[in-house]
């Protein structure tokens, strides 16, 4: 079985297209990590299309907000903004669903989270080497999939000692070590490459890799524009930051 692990959306409906345009022929099936919405300008589309396509949905920190389930206190402005902004776009339907997602899901012997398995409801980033293996006993299973930092990287544990990989990930799994993998951002990625980002799973064979995706990023920024969301929402995905 071969998945595609998509993370971070955020309402980039033409990101969100093109990755899932890019896996159909090399996956099949589609687990997401989170955040549906916030700062895009697409949150309607995108979380009806994870949710018909996605095998397993965990919820990340911008789902529970929009869902009215964490307070916008705990955001930046920009990032409440895009809440507010969010919200108001939903219907109580789907405030209800993002609400109802879980934090945490099994597949097979990967653990699904948004951000640390460790207290998952706290949304800690995982972004140092040592953020990384502190979270190792926080899951029973070979593989954790994370997203919430919008940065592909790796870390892995076992008889050798601990390994982290920051930057492109491309993992064959080597027998004894465990593993958690930061799949990166699909609608905003923040590691200086504009390109949307997902990972490919094969289960039977052992092995995770990254792939970035070309997309129609000036139309996505176009929509934030004319959205009358901040400015910075759309200036910072011709950044990649």
């Amino acid at each position: 079985m071969r998945y595609a692990v998509l993370s971070d959306i955020h309402g980039n409906l033409e990101a969100l297209q093109a990755v899932l345009a890019d896996a159909a022929p090399r996956t099949d099936a589609v687990l997401s990590l989170g955040d549906l919405v916030g700062y895009g300008a697409d949150p309607l589309a995108c979380v009806e299309i994870v949710a018909e396509r996605a095998q397993r949905i965990t919820c990340g920190n911008h789902d529970h907000a929009v869902a009215g389930l964490l307070g916008l206190d705990w955001f930046n402005p920009h990032a409440r903004a895009a809440a507010e902004w969010t919200r108001e776009r939903l219907g109580d339907d789907h405030r209800a669903y993002l609400g109802g997602l879980p934090l945490v899901v099994e597949v097979g012997d990967a653990t699904l989270v948004h951000a640390s398995p460790d207290r998952p409801d706290e949304w800690e980033y995982l972004v140092t080497a040592q953020d990384g293996f502190d979270a190792f006993p926080a899951f029973a299973t070979r593989l954790c999939f994370i997203g919430h930092s919008h940065l592909p990287g790796a870390w892995s544990l076992g008889s050798t000692g601990p390994e982290h990989l920051s930057g492109p990930v491309d993992l064959e799994f080597v027998r004894g070590r465990r593993y958690i993998v930061n799949v990166g951002s699909v609608g905003q990625p923040r590691d200086r490459d504009p390109r949307a980002a997902y990972a490919i799973w094969d289960a039977e064979a052992g092995t995770v890799a990254i792939r970035r995706v070309v997309y129609d990023l000036e139309a996505a920024r176009q929509k934030i524009l004319d959205g009358g969301l901040p400015r910075f929402l759309a200036d910072r995905l011709e950044w990649g930051s």
